[in-house]
């Protein structure tokens, strides 16, 4: 599918991995810029926190991290966006009281009946330290008491010159025909750290994105920019949609052979 076209993934490190092996197994050459660097709370200062709260009656995990880091400190009924963060949860022994059946937002998992029917319920929302505030504001609006339990970090990486350098050659050098983006955030950050002379570029290059919002918000930044939305989040979606914006407009007609 993929002849050894460049992709760069810029999922943080030991979040990428699922997702090079099926760009790889599928032909792609992999650039590798993380964007976000994943960096847990200290277990004490996590646990002291979490003992201040009231015990809660619904338990939302955003995502695998936060299940990672914390879900020693669920209690009540576990909601889980999305099925990767499902799927860690089930895999610490726990289990998945309220998940959406199709979806992977906050929106989806809030159209759920029983994010309807939580008037006077503690619902404790374990995330990163900062995070969209579409649950917490959307939960107390339907009468819920809503507690945040940060569990990590999200920070943008300091990476040596020498290795900007030598991605800036590589981007030089047409080694990169898609870019994968998987958030806002991820957006934000890869703006923040690529050199003056690539950034110029980027309204020129492929883009994917499982994320609506980043979809916006690319066609807000860079009118006119190629954004391919792709299903989902997994890796088989995101492959799927790498391949869609590598083929050719559907109105395109190659030169007829001389």
């Amino acid at each position: 599918m993929l002849d050894g076209q460049g992709v760069l993934v810029t999922r943080p490190i030991g979040q990428q991995e699922p997702l090079v092996s099926e760009l790889v197994d599928a032909g792609a050459t992999i650039v590798s810029l993380p964007v976000i660097e994943i960096v847990p709370r200290a277990g004490s200062v996590i646990a002291t926190e979490a003992a201040r709260l009231d015990p809660p009656d619904l338990s939302i995990f955003v995502s695998a991290n936060a299940v990672e880091f914390g879900i020693a400190h669920a209690g009540g009924k576990i909601a889980a966006i999305g099925p990767a963060t499902a799927a860690a949860i089930e895999a610490s022994g726990r289990q998945v009281d309220v998940r959406a059946e199709s979806g992977y937002s906050s929106e989806d998992l809030l159209s759920l009946p029983a994010l309807h029917s939580v008037s006077g319920k503690i619902v404790r929302i374990v995330r990163g330290s900062r995070g969209r505030e579409l649950l917490a504001e959307t939960l107390t609006s339907r009468g819920a008491v809503v507690q945040y339990l940060g569990v990590y970090d999200r920070r943008l990486p300091d990476y040596p010159a020498a290795e900007l350098d030598r991605f800036e050659t590589q981007w030089k050098a047409g080694g990169i025909d898609v870019i994968v983006v998987m958030s806002v955030e991820s957006l934000t950050n890869l703006i923040q750290l690529m050199p003056p002379d690539c950034l110029a570029d980027l309204n020129e290059t492929r883009l994917v994105t499982p994320a609506g919002r980043v979809l916006k918000e690319i066609e807000e930044r860079y009118p006119g920019a190629d954004v391919t939305l792709a299903a989902g989040p997994d890796p088989a979606s995101i492959v799927e949609a790498v391949v869609e914006s590598l083929e050719p407009p559907r109105d395109f007609k190659p030169d007829p052979p001389r």
